[in-house]
């Protein structure tokens, strides 16, 4: 990165756009794929394993990965965030499986087993139209940090999901981009020219993008249950994101914590019981449960490496 750095800046003293359609590419390219830890792994081989098609941000088409568990009519989709992967949720996926639900989840292009190299938000709510078109209206989409923009993103769009989470979530796309500006160290003269062919790119036709990828500004449908988590210590998402969700979406609610940071919530007791008790109302959620997955008293989550959202 200090190299792209580098010839971004050196193509700013040229042009400013050709700097940006330098940086571009760069704002859509995924990191290495980080492993499958050992603790998730039985939750993953347990999975039914298939894969979704979809256009991909290059329009060359890409396979996506998806992953299956339980039986339940009430599915609820998860999704990862940048440089996550579908494993990050597997105690999520054993309580909400002992709680009746079908559960999907999937590895966006370029992240996890899925194939690819780059990707943007697009590929998301692309996932979403096909898991929808195989398993009809969602009960809920649970979505962490880039996941959590995605899936507010695709039900204020039109993707039918009765409840939504986001766990570290960001409220828009101008987090992203100013956090991007931020790592390569461009003016601002640069970061219009990015912003401009960001729009031309992934949004074409579209009057303001910017508008249409931020629950601020186009919240979720009226009456819509959010539950927004987030900790206030997340050095990767500050914790004001979460305020400009739930302030935005009046049916929002706000759990925050503290000392759990952008990765090591997903695992949380507090985090999981309040995700459960917003997809599994009581009205739902009674009668006997079906076997867990697999034992409860796995260790809570060891603290990935931090990733940056885009």
């Amino acid at each position: 990165m200090v190299t792209a750095r580098s010839a971004v800046n050196a193509a700013a003293v040229v042009s400013p756009r050709r700097a940006a359609a330098l940086a571009l590419p760069l704002f859509a390219h995924v990191a290495r794929p980080r492993p499958v830890h050992a603790d998730d792994e039985p939750t993953m081989s347990r999975a039914r394993r298939g894969n979704v098609h979809i256009p991909g941000v290059d329009g060359r088409g890409v396979d996506v990965d998806t992953y299956e568990w339980g039986r339940g009519s009430r599915v609820v989709v998860l999704a990862h965030g940048w440089d996550g992967r579908a494993s990050q949720f597997s105690r999520l996926v054993r309580e909400l499986v002992s709680e009746g639900h079908r559960v999907v989840a999937f590895d966006a292009p370029a992240h996890g087993g899925s194939a690819g190299h780059r990707t943007y938000l697009v590929d998301w709510l692309s996932v979403f139209g096909r898991l929808q078109e195989r398993h009809g209206d969602f009960h809920a989409i649970v979505g962490h940090s880039f996941g959590g923009l995605a899936a507010l993103v695709g039900v204020a769009g039109g993707t039918a999901a009765r409840r939504v989470v986001t766990i570290a979530a960001p409220a828009d796309a101008d987090l992203l981009l100013t956090q991007f500006q931020g790592m390569l160290g461009y003016s601002d003269t640069v970061a219009a020219q990015v912003r401009e062919r960001f729009a031309r790119r992934y949004f074409p036709g579209e009057a303001d993008p910017f508008a249409w990828l931020s629950s601020v500004r186009r919240p979720l449908p009226a009456g819509t249950p959010l539950l927004v988590a987030h900790d206030v210590g997340d050095r990767v998402v500050p914790f004001s994101e979460a305020a400009r969700i739930a302030h935005a979406n009046p049916g929002g609610r706000l759990l925050s914590t503290n000392g759990l940071g952008h990765n090591r919530i997903l695992g949380a007791d507090e985090v999981l019981d309040a995700v459960l008790d917003h997809v599994s109302p009581a009205e739902i959620g009674s009668g006997p449960r079906p076997p867990a997955l697999e034992a409860a008293d796995v260790p809570v989550s060891r603290g990935e490496p931090v990733a940056a959202p885009r």
